[in-house]
């Protein structure tokens, strides 16, 4: 009779500590949209951060074929959040979460060195704004409908201050961007009904700085910077954390 039960107090010790996890679990999700060129993997530092802070934290794994493929993929984290929901998206995931951010569940949206289009924009016509004093970025000729970034300026324009060895796998395995993604044009930006927050990298040289601040101001979104290159995500895990917990820290 005692290893019965042992087992059933074993398994209710189990559960009151599940339901003690469960009830300490903050009361806002948070849904991370990826960009370009990589795929939701680039999260894993972020999330691994937002789920020691007690978020329930769902990614989108984008095709990054077309917009509406990605903001019905990014409806579909939403649907499946337990709380409302904080949007967050990284450069092209910025028109993304423009795009898919009315859902009544999304309280606010995040911008990580993000395109944050208006209506009847594209990524295509944003990033092809001359910003004075700034390169452009290295991308190669679209080839049969998709394009990617040229692998060797990949490190020095998207991540340099990200550890080589990681910026070397992530130009061999990009993911192609298709040109329906690019070019299609926001309906209704989910910034200007709703709080959004914008951290700016002060280094990157895909979108530029002041295309950044440009943006953000038109979105009054809060404005952060902070000295990184595209890749903030990698290179600066717990601050861009730490910003998106303030911004769901601030949502009523």
């Amino acid at each position: 009779m005692k290893r019965p039960l042992v087992g059933m107090i074993a398994a209710l010790a189990a559960a009151a500590s599940a339901n003690s996890a469960f009830a300490a679990e903050k009361p806002v999700s948070i849904v991370l949209v990826h960009g370009a060129f990589v795929d939701a993997s680039g999260w894993r530092p972020v999330y691994d951060l937002l789920e020691k802070k007690g978020y329930e934290v769902l990614i989108v794994q984008n095709p990054t074929i077309t917009l509406d493929g990605d903001a019905t993929a990014t409806r579909q984290a939403i649907a499946q959040a337990r709380h409302p929901v904080i949007l967050v998206g990284h450069s092209y995931g910025g028109a993304v979460i423009t795009e898919a951010g009315a859902d009544p569940k999304v309280k606010s949206l995040v911008y990580l060195a993000a395109f944050a289009p208006d209506a009847g924009e594209s990524v295509l016509q944003l990033a092809s704004t001359p910003v004075p004093g700034a390169p452009p970025a290295p991308l190669l000729p679209p080839k049969d409908g998709f394009i990617q970034i040229d692998p060797a300026k990949f490190a020095s324009a998207f991540a340099a201050d990200v550890d080589p060895k990681v910026t070397h796998f992530m130009a061999a395995s990009q993911v192609p961007w298709g040109l329906g993604a690019v070019g299609a044009k926001i309906t209704a930006p989910a910034w200007k009904a709703k709080p959004s927050y914008y951290l700016l990298a002060t280094q990157d040289l895909m979108i530029p700085p002041a295309a950044q601040r440009a943006m953000a101001v038109r979105a009054k979104a809060t404005l952060v910077e902070t000295p990184s290159s595209h890749a903030v995500m990698l290179s600066k895990p717990a601050y861009v954390a730490d910003f998106i917990a303030m911004a769901a820290d601030e949502t009523k």
